[in-house]
C-alpha cells in the first residue's frame, strides 16, 4: 500500500466532470479519480473548512460510527477494474477490524472528516497512476514496473490505451503548472 493526499479537485473543460488528484506522498506520481459533483462538493468544503448549517451524509457517517464508539483508520483504493474504482474504509471497534466496500468518493469525503490517512494499493498506482515526464513535457500513465519491483511490464496494448482514454485525454489537457494552489491540504490528516 502506498499512502496518498489529497492534492487537489478539479473540473475537466472537457467534459465539466470532477475529477480528484491524489498524489503519492513521497513521490512525484499522481492518481486522478473522476467522482460527481456532490461528493467533490463535499470534499472540497471540508478541506476548505467551510461549515454548513446542517450535516451533510457523510458528516452522518462520521457521527454515527464515533457515537457508536467505532473509529476509522484508514481508506484504501483497493481496485481498478473497467475504469471503475473501488476502495474500502477500514473501521476499528474495539479489538474487532472491519473493512467496508465503498465508493473511493465516500471514502474520501469521509477521511477528510476523520482526519486518517488515505492509501492505494500498488496494483491501482500501476495501471492508473501518471507520472509528469519533465523532458518529455507530458504525462506517463501506469508504471514501469509491476508491483514496484524490478521487473519490468509488457507495453500497454491499444485496447488497454483505449479504456484509459478518459483519464488520457484529461491528463493531456491538464495544466499541473499551478498544482497545490487550487485545493487546500487537509490540516493535521494523520491518525487520529
Amino acid at each position: 500500500m502506498m499512502e496518498l493526499e489529497i492534492d487537489s479537485i478539479r473540473v475537466s473543460l472537457l467534459n465539466y466532470q470532477r475529477v480528484v488528484i491524489l498524489k503519492e506522498k513521497d513521490a512525484d506520481r499522481y492518481l486522478p479519480i473522476w467522482i460527481g459533483p456532490s461528493e467533490a462538493d463535499a470534499i472540497a468544503i471540508k478541506l476548505q473548512d467551510v461549515s454548513v448549517p446542517r450535516p451533510l451524509t457523510h458528516d452522518l457517517l462520521h457521527n454515527v460510527l464515533g457515537e457508536l464508539g467505532a473509529q476509522i483508520k484508514h481508506i484504501l483504493v483497493s481496485g481498478l477494474d473497467h475504469e471503475t474504482f473501488f476502495a474500502k474504509i477500514e473501521v476499528s471497534f474495539g479489538d474487532r477490524k472491519i473493512q467496508i466496500d465503498s465508493r473511493p468518493s465516500d471514502a474520501l469525503a469521509l477521511a477528510v472528516r476523520a482526519r486518517v490517512p488515505i492509501f492505494a494499493e500498488e496494483t491501482v498506482l500501476a495501471k492508473a497512476g501518471v507520472k509528469l515526464d519533465q523532458n518529455a513535457e507530458g504525462a506517463i500513465i501506469g508504471d514501469e514496473s509491476a508491483g514496484g519491483g524490478s521487473e519490468r511490464q509488457s507495453p500497454v496494448a491499444p485496447e488497454e490505451l483505449e479504456k484509459m482514454s478518459a483519464f488520457s485525454d484529461f491528463i493531456e489537457n491538464l495544466d499541473l503548472g499551478d498544482i497545490g494552489e487550487q485545493g487546500e491540504k487537509p490540516k493535521g490528516q494523520g491518525s487520529d
